[in-house]
């Protein structure tokens, strides 16, 4: 079975994923990525471009001998994503798109990114990572998987989360979404706080087979706050798109002996 490559995004980490490594690694291979100067990579050099990000994630998996896999990016890792099927699209099978865009300087969101960098060298960085992290839930700092959200953000390293800032700043692919041929899930909390709406609709009707989950009563984190939602929509999208694409597969080859 295919496997699913899951990039973390901002200030994350691979240990965000327990709820879904729980859930479907009997069923499926799940693949975890923590970009450098994140979460267990914290040490590692800082990237400071999205296409940067992607060729590193590209290069990670060649390095694991897997060439082709499903593709899952959530926030600045669902902008990874995105350049990677740019990047190399007969490596990816289906792609999910969740709480993320493709204009990377966020309008709409709950605070500029010059501002988040300004409070990180005024209030530190440690303090912005928890801060910011307790925007990811509904409840903020009263979510029940906030605190272990907030420790996976605090260990990302100061340079990581600057260049990270400047990494999202700089990039937009809003001109090359409709490029994207792989069938594609676009999934977006309802209240998430950092992207808007206008951003996911904007993934959803200009990715050529794109379709949309929008989760209630979620903001950023939909994968930890409501976890057996996010999973159920992960399992149906990826086995109906693989039963599809088999179904299309063998009608090929029939047309082609015909």
């Amino acid at each position: 079975m295919t496997p699913l490559v899951l990039v973390h995004g901002f200030m994350g980490g691979s240990a965000q994923w327990a709820p879904q490594r729980c859930a479907l690694s009997d069923t499926r291979n799940l693949i975890t990525i923590d970009l450098p100067g994140f979460g267990q990579n914290a040490d590692l050099p800082s990237i400071d471009s999205i296409s940067g990000f992607a060729d590193w994630v590209l290069d990670q998996l060649s390095y694991l001998e897997i060439e082709r896999f499903h593709l899952l990016g959530h926030s600045m890792g669902g902008m990874i994503v995105q350049e990677m099927v740019h990047r190399a699209p007969h490596r990816v099978d289906h792609v999910i798109l969740y709480a993320t865009g493709a204009v990377g300087n966020l309008p709409g969101r709950f605070e500029t990114i010059e501002e988040s960098k300004r409070r990180a060298q005024t209030e530190g960085f440690e303090e912005t990572a928890r801060r910011i992290a307790a925007t990811w839930f509904l409840k903020e700092h009263c979510a029940a998987a906030y605190p272990d959200c907030a420790e996976i953000a605090a260990q990302s390293a100061p340079d990581a989360i600057l260049k990270g800032l400047d990494a999202m700043r700089h990039w937009r692919a809003d001109d090359r979404l409709s490029a994207i041929k792989a069938k594609t899930m676009v999934i977006w909390g309802d209240q998430d706080r950092t992207y808007s709406w206008a951003q996911t609709e904007q993934l959803w009707r200009s990715i050529p087979q794109a379709e949309l989950a929008v989760v209630p009563g979620c903001a950023h984190a939909v994968h930890l706050e409501k976890p057996n939602i996010f999973n159920a929509l992960l399992s149906d999208f990826l086995s109906r798109t693989e039963k599809a694409s088999v179904l299309e597969t063998l009608m090929d080859h029939h047309r082609d002996i015909s």
